[in-house]
């Protein structure tokens, strides 16, 4: 897929049956495989969360213009971290030019990432609770863009609506990401180069247990 595809459409029948059946999350098994991965390949997830860092202390330095291109690039380093599972979970090799292929889906996720983030926003003016809401509805939409070429409302829409079936479920996952994530930020900081990419990996792999894998390429 090249970087300002709009990805495209997929037929909405394929996802029919993870909104009407239950889901069930092991959140603890997601957290194991993800520590896993992450101490099997240490280097290349740290060396590419400290590229991140970099980047973003960059932006910190930059005018209002600069903050929003990285702002704008974001989704896509995200998205490397969940190609790096995904080829890790499908027995394949791991580059660490693999980390930047989420670039590959550069205009769906930045497009996806400014859509919800809007919403997010709106909704989390709105007495917070509705923020919150929209935020955990939105979890697979990386994932459902880098693993079916999609485009950005559909991958919106249809993790919204899988995940709205089950969302208690789902939120008590993000919050125990989030809480990682706080600790790893009282550790000095020092902590996130191991709890950004830990729980990264883990919301992959959740998508690849709940919803499996379409692709086997990113």
């Amino acid at each position: 897929m090249a970087a300002f595809d709009f990805g495209s459409k997929v037929d909405p029948q394929l996802f029919d049956k993870y909104s009407g059946t239950s889901l069930e999350l092991h959140v603890r098994d997601y957290l194991d495989q993800a520590w896993k991965m992450f101490k099997e390949h240490v280097g290349e997830f740290v060396g590419f969360t400290l590229i991140i860092f970099v980047a973003s202390a960059v932006s910190s330095r930059m005018n209002f213009a600069g903050s929003i291109v990285i702002s704008a690039i974001t989704t896509s380093f995200y998205a490397g971290y969940a190609i790096a599972a995904f080829r890790l979970l499908g027995g394949q090799t791991l580059q660490f030019s693999d980390f930047f292929k989420g670039f590959n889906y550069f205009l769906p996720l930045f497009l996806a990432g400014l859509a919800g983030g809007f919403l997010v926003c709106i909704g989390l003016f709105l007495l917070i609770i509705p923020g919150i809401y929209i935020g955990v509805c939105y979890m697979f939409t990386t994932f459902l863009i880098i693993d079916y070429r999609m485009e950005f409302w559909q991958a919106m829409e249809t993790s919204r609506k899988i995940i709205s079936r089950h969302w208690f479920a789902f939120f008590g996952f993000a919050f125990i990401l989030f809480a990682i994530n706080m600790l790893g930020v009282l550790a000095l900081g020092i902590g996130t180069l191991v709890s950004i990419p830990v729980s990264a990996c883990a919301s992959a792999i959740a998508y690849r247990e709940l919803i499996g894998l379409y692709s086997a390429d990113w």
